[in-house]
């Protein structure tokens, strides 16, 4: 019977002592996909590739890039006129009706219309331009985070030695404990 004791209580310190481990191993793990300062001092270039990439799409780069492309490609757009032809405009609304406010209802509901449907015309564009991108961006981005977030080696062991060194300062009986303390 003691010898089932012993070889139970072993199996249950050795697997105290791996699960220890493992428990280390996650700390270290966590602490240097989570140490950006230290990525960023080991690989500056990519740390402001990022950066740079980020703040390039919040300030709406892609947006003024195909703008810039359009302008190039189709030249400048065509001025706005100084003010429209008054005999026309005034022709047109005198057809609608005497009373202002029908007047004013009808063009807001033509305008409307005509807004509606200009935007169908120009939204094909747009979404052929942001279909194409869409796949670039969120490629960049997994790769941006993904190395932002990854494992190295180097510091990966620096950070499991700190663990496993304040684990054993913590650990009862160690030689942190065995010290005399300031004062006594």
């Amino acid at each position: 019977m003691a010898k089932e004791t012993d070889a139970a209580r072993d199996r249950v310190l050795a697997a105290r002592a791996t699960l220890g481990e493992e428990l280390e191993k996650l700390e270290a793990s966590a602490r240097t996909a989570f140490d950006v300062p230290a990525k960023i001092r080991r690989s500056p270039a990519k740390a402001a590739a990022i950066i740079g990439g980020a703040g390039f799409l919040v300030a709406g780069g892609p947006m003024r890039l195909f703008g810039g492309v359009r302008r190039v490609v189709r030249g400048p757009s065509a001025a706005m006129p100084r003010s429209m032809l008054p005999k026309e405009i005034d022709k047109t609304l005198r057809k609608l009706g005497g009373d202002g406010d029908k007047v004013r209802g009808a063009l807001e509901r033509d305008f409307a219309s005509y807004a509606k449907q200009a935007k169908k015309d120009r939204s094909g564009l747009w979404t052929l331009l942001l279909g194409a991108a869409r796949p670039l961006v969120l490629s960049g981005g997994k790769r941006a985070s993904e190395w932002l977030f990854r494992n190295d080696e180097e510091g990966f062991q620096a950070r499991l030695a700190q663990v496993r060194a304040r684990a054993e300062r913590q650990r009862p009986g160690s030689d942190a404990d065995k010290r005399p303390t300031p004062g006594s």
